[in-house]
C-alpha cells in the first residue's frame, strides 16, 4: 500500500475551487460603460464598384478586432428614402468608453492604414461624435 500525500489531497480541491472562482469572476465582472459614439457616414465616388464598397465594409469591421479602444461596432448601407437624397452610402457606428478612446482610435496605425487604402474611393465623409444618453 502506498502512503497518500496529504498535501496534494488538500490542494487539489483548493486549486479546482480557485479556477472555478476565476471563471465566475471573469464572467460577471461589470465592464466599463460606453459613453461616446462616433458615427461615420461615407459617400463613395460614382466609379466605385460594389467590390470596393464590400472591401471597405470588411476592412472597417476588422478594425474592431485590431483596435482595443473600440467597445462596439455596427454598420450598414443607407436605405433610400425621400430624406436621404443619396448623400451617403454607408454608415458606421463606433462606440468608445471615453474621449481618450476616440483620440487613440483616430491616431491608431491600423485606422490610418485603412484610410490610406480606401480614401481613393470616397467622395465625401462625415464623422460626428456624440455622448450616449441612457
Amino acid at each position: 500500500m502506498k502512503p497518500k500525500n496529504k498535501f496534494f489531497g488538500y490542494m487539489l480541491p483548493v486549486f479546482v475551487l480557485g479556477v472555478f472562482m476565476l471563471i465566475i469572476y471573469g464572467a460577471y465582472t461589470p465592464h466599463q460603460k460606453a459613453e461616446i459614439q462616433r458615427v461615420v457616414c461615407v459617400k463613395f465616388k460614382a466609379d466605385a464598384t460594389q467590390a470596393d464598397i464590400d472591401q471597405h465594409l470588411r476592412e472597417f469591421a476588422s478594425l474592431r478586432r485590431e483596435i482595443p479602444d473600440i467597445v462596439g461596432y455596427s454598420a450598414g448601407r443607407v436605405l433610400a428614402n425621400e430624406s436621404t437624397n443619396g448623400e451617403f452610402d454607408v454608415v458606421h457606428y463606433i462606440t468608445f468608453r471615453n474621449e481618450e478612446g476616440i483620440a487613440s482610435f483616430t491616431k491608431h496605425p491600423k485606422r490610418l492604414e485603412f484610410v490610406a487604402s480606401n480614401k481613393a474611393h470616397w467622395d465625401n465623409i462625415l464623422e460626428v461624435n456624440s455622448d450616449i444618453q441612457k
